[in-house]
């Protein structure tokens, strides 16, 4: 039987060579994912150190201005909060930066929403490097010559802490809180809620008590003239953590409307003149949508509806995009449109005048003047965080006036509302 043989030949020569080309393809991959994993962890540490070192820079700084108020101490007192921080170990990079006249930009603000820098008087302090270039390695394999991160920071004032704090310049309305608020909340409010700061007589729904419309009585104040002083930011005194409030009979639609509308820069009737006193707000663009009740009286429009709001308030003061130029040049202030209220425990409701128990404080932003017609008025706030409710703002916010830390306090860190930075 004859058999037949076989002969199996080697693949071509050239798929060797395919073989080897994909190697050296996947080798080079292999080796620039090292190298952009090394650099990447290279720059996430870098970012790390100088988040903590601007940081540490803007808490020196905003203690410094807190003790001194003088802005050219506190600069120096960042800078060499940075410069030590920069000698730390480790931080070959920004010590290089800093010894090269790296820029370590140290701005001073009045206000911290929104933060404008040269304003006065300064109280929040924001510490920021734009670029610190970083070395780059093994990056350079795969054509990444040049890297760099950038941080900020702010600081300034807490609210004032403990029983015996104060809060001054507060507006002559309250509005009804919980006195055992769920976890997150101030006592029931939430960031961005809406509130009707003063109810109308045709609402018929009474929180306080009957004949109150959430008016209130500050340091003995009373009467139609107190009201409407108060209402434009005339309170002058502080109320403290241990007193009651005590509230105001009557409607009192006029006197409110004057008052607040100084602060949209509508002067009528006898505050027709006092613009220097009760100047404008920067900003005094208004919310235009109308709002709805339910049949209880109580306010149900939502935030997504509002055409002008505190977000957008902040945004335009930030970026410069003013209705009135701010003082020293022009008759606007900053924030005239944020309140402080007194929040008050109403399951203690109370006649016309009486005593409610005191709660503590909400900060809110106005959204439109007030319109009245006859005996009917609302006034409109957004829950915000972060109001200067220690003396600022008032009739005259440019003078330092009631100190913004009055009671006490410490310095802490803020989110840069002007940065994703920080």
């Amino acid at each position: 039987m004859t058999g037949t043989t076989r002969r199996f030949r080697s693949p071509p020569k050239r798929q060797d060579g395919i073989i080897v080309v994909i190697v050296a393809i996947g080798a080079a991959a292999l080796l620039g994912a090292g190298a952009l994993a090394f650099d990447v962890g290279h720059v996430i540490l870098s970012k790390t150190r100088l988040q903590n070192s601007v940081d540490a820079a803007a808490l020196s700084g905003a203690k410094e201005i807190d003790i001194s108020g003088d802005t050219a101490q506190a600069a120096a007192a960042a800078r060499d909060a940075f410069e030590q921080n920069a000698l730390a170990n480790g931080n070959h990079d920004l010590l290089e930066y800093f010894n090269d006249g790296g820029a370590v930009d140290v701005q001073f603000s009045a206000t911290l929403h929104p933060f404008v820098p040269a304003t006065e008087p300064p109280e929040y302090v924001r510490v920021r490097v734009n670029n610190l270039p970083l070395d780059t390695w093994l990056a350079s394999i795969v054509g990444i010559t040049e890297k760099s991160v950038a941080a900020t920071a702010v600081a300034g004032p807490s609210p004032p802490l403990g029983p015996e704090s104060e809060a001054c310049n507060l507006a002559p309305m309250m509005i009804c809180g919980d006195p055992e608020p769920d976890e997150g909340t101030n006592f029931g409010y939430i960031l961005d809620d809406l509130q009707v700061l003063k109810t109308s007589a045709q609402n018929g729904n009474f929180d306080v008590g009957p004949g109150n419309f959430q008016l209130v009585r500050l340091d003995g104040g009373q009467g139609a003239a107190d009201i409407r002083a108060a209402t434009a930011g005339g309170f002058g005194a502080c109320l403290s953590d241990d007193e009651d409030i005590e509230t105001e009979p009557g409607n009192t639609v006029g006197p409110v409307a004057q008052g607040m509308n100084t602060r949209f820069g509508i002067h009528t009737g006898v505050m027709n003149g006092t613009e220097d006193i009760y100047p404008p707000d920067v900003v005094t663009t208004e919310n235009s949508v109308e709002f709805e009740f339910d049949q209880n009286g109580h306010l149900i429009t939502q935030i997504d509806e509002l055409d002008f709001t505190h977000q957008m308030y902040t945004q335009r003061s930030s970026d410069g995009l003013y209705d009135h130029t701010p003082a020293p040049d022009g008759p606007g202030h900053f924030e005239r449109r944020v309140m402080a209220v007194p929040i008050g425990d109403c399951t203690e409701t109370t006649t016309g005048h009486g005593f409610v128990p005191l709660l503590g404080y909400a900060c809110f932003f106005l959204l439109q003047r007030v319109s009245h017609q006859g005996n009917e008025s609302h006034i409109y706030g957004q829950f915000v965080e972060g109001c200067r409710a220690r003396g600022r703002p008032g009739p005259d916010p440019g003078d330092s006036g009631t100190a913004v830390t009055s009671g006490p306090h410490i310095i802490q860190l803020y989110e840069d509302p002007n940065s994703t930075d920080s």
